[in-house]
């Protein structure tokens, strides 16, 4: 798992355990608090897929490219 990752999903994690303890003991501000990190824990996860999904289809993107070029060089000899 990368260090992104990890980052995210800790906050994930931290932010759940302050959301349940401000809950557990009546500190609105605590629980807040909490649901903010697990939010920006989950919004972290989900920008590292989504670069992750961008770099993966740009490379199929390159690949298509390349292949065509090639079969281009092949129609037309050069």
């Amino acid at each position: 798992m990368s260090e992104e990752k990890l980052s995210a999903k800790l906050d994930q994690v931290t932010g759940g355990l302050k959301e349940a303890a401000g809950k557990l003991v009546g500190d609105k501000k605590t629980e807040v608090e909490g649901l903010v990190e697990k939010t920006a824990g989950k919004a972290k996860e989900l920008a590292d897929e989504a670069t992750d999904k961008a770099k993966e289809l740009a490379d199929e993107a390159k690949g298509a490219v390349e292949g065509a070029v090639e079969g281009l060089k092949n129609v037309f000899g050069k």
